[in-house]
């Protein structure tokens, strides 16, 4: 390691290594440190292992932060078809699933290999399992100590994301760095993480492993796509979805048939007057959910025999079962982190801290969280993008 850098960048994930490519292909002298043993532990872990690297429909509707325009300028300026046209560049086979979700056809491994290449072309100099000890800013300069070493830069970009998933690593170093600078951060909470449900719902606990696709819906905001049963209450990807959005007492509600049209079931008695409502229920979901959705329902006998103002009362509870989640699984299982560094302290156009001068906060460190599905990725490639303009 020399000493003397033009810029340093805590953290070797997809944010810190677009940063680092992005300045060293400007001819900057980039320093890129990680306390992991790897770069890119998330990236290879994305996805099922072959990263959902980004999303076509990215928006910045499709962020949570307390000031819903921050991402702007970073998405706009750079998009997903200019990270899609780096990874065919690389020759990265990928191909689109359901709602513009863009994954690599082979593996993920293909993406840090991408990104450390780029970095290569760059001479961006990576040390890995090197601990930062301390932060200080000194005669314009910052100076970053561990390891027994010390490097000099005029510019940090703090790149170190959320504490969401610890065992790869994660940790709230980034918002200690903010507050050092006197920069305020707005509290993290787990986000894209499964609920729990109380004893109550054992019922529903016992259905571990199945799923269907759904509506959840959590006040206004709703999301349509796959609800997963778990051991210890809800996952899947609406489930995730939903959580960023909800608060702790809450309920959120769950439409299993989102196909079927308001009347369905009076319809069915009328066509079908001697068949039986689990039987009925049972063309349009899995058995075991099924058989415990009769069961809570209690509908006994024909349809022929129950009366439409009961039939639909069951119809309106099956559009919009209530469940109140007594928790979640915790930043052990949050994909991402909602909160991070207070946007009102930083540009949007550089992601540079307003207060102080050649300091960067970029990724998931920053108060803004996409929805699943792409949607972070992206913003950790634009806003490591914007800082690297500009370093």
């Amino acid at each position: 390691m020399n000493n003397t850098y033009d810029t340093i960048i805590l953290g070797a994930g997809a944010a810190g290594l677009m940063c680092a490519l992005t300045a060293g292909q400007r001819g900057r002298r980039v320093l890129l440190l990680d306390h992991a043993d790897k770069a890119g532990k998330k990236i290879l872990i994305s996805g099922g292992g072959r990263c959902n690297f980004t999303n076509t429909d990215t928006r910045h509707e499709c962020y949570l932060s307390q000031n819903k325009h921050f991402a702007k300028s970073a998405l706009s300026r750079y998009s997903p078809d200019d990270f899609r046209e780096l990874v065919e560049h690389h020759g990265i086979a990928w191909h689109e699933k359901t709602l513009g979700q863009l994954f690599c056809d082979v593996s993920a491994k293909q993406i840090l290999a991408m990104l450390l290449k780029e970095c290569a072309d760059g001479q961006v100099e990576i040390l890995l399992k090197h601990k930062v000890d301390t932060i200080r800013h000194v005669n314009g300069e910052y100076l970053v100590e561990g390891n027994g070493k010390t490097a000099h830069a005029a510019s940090l970009v703090v790149a170190t994301g959320g504490p969401s998933i610890p065992k790869m690593g994660a940790t709230s170093f980034a918002y200690d760095a903010a507050r050092q600078f006197g920069l305020k951060v707005v509290e993290p909470t787990p986000a894209l993480v499964p609920f729990t449900l109380s004893h109550d719902e054992q019922l529903f606990r016992a259905l571990s492993g199945v799923s269907t696709d759904v509506i959840v819906r959590c006040g206004k905001i709703e999301f349509r796509e796959a609800a997963l049963f778990t051991h210890k209450g809800l996952s899947g990807p609406a489930i995730l979805q939903i959580s960023s959005y909800w608060k702790n007492g809450q309920s959120i509600g769950v439409d299993f048939l989102p196909d079927l049209s308001s009347g369905w079931l009076i319809e069915t008695k009328r066509t079908r007057p001697r068949s039986h409502f689990r039987a009925v229920l049972g063309q349009h979901l899995p058995d075991r959910l099924t058989q415990v959705l009769a069961e809570r329902v209690n509908l006994i006998g024909e349809l022929a025999n129950q009366s439409d103002k009961l039939l639909a009362k069951i119809e309106n509870k099956l559009s919009n079962w209530i469940f109140i989640p007594n928790g979640t699984e915790g930043f052990a299982k949050a994909e991402v982190t909602l909160g991070g560094v207070d946007t009102n302290g930083l540009s949007s156009k550089t992601m540079e801290a307003k207060n102080q001068p050649g300091l960067y906060f970029i990724g998931e460190a920053v108060d803004v969280t996409g929805w699943l599905g792409g949607y972070n990725f992206q913003w950790a490639w634009a806003s490591g993008w914007v800082a690297g303009q500009v370093l």
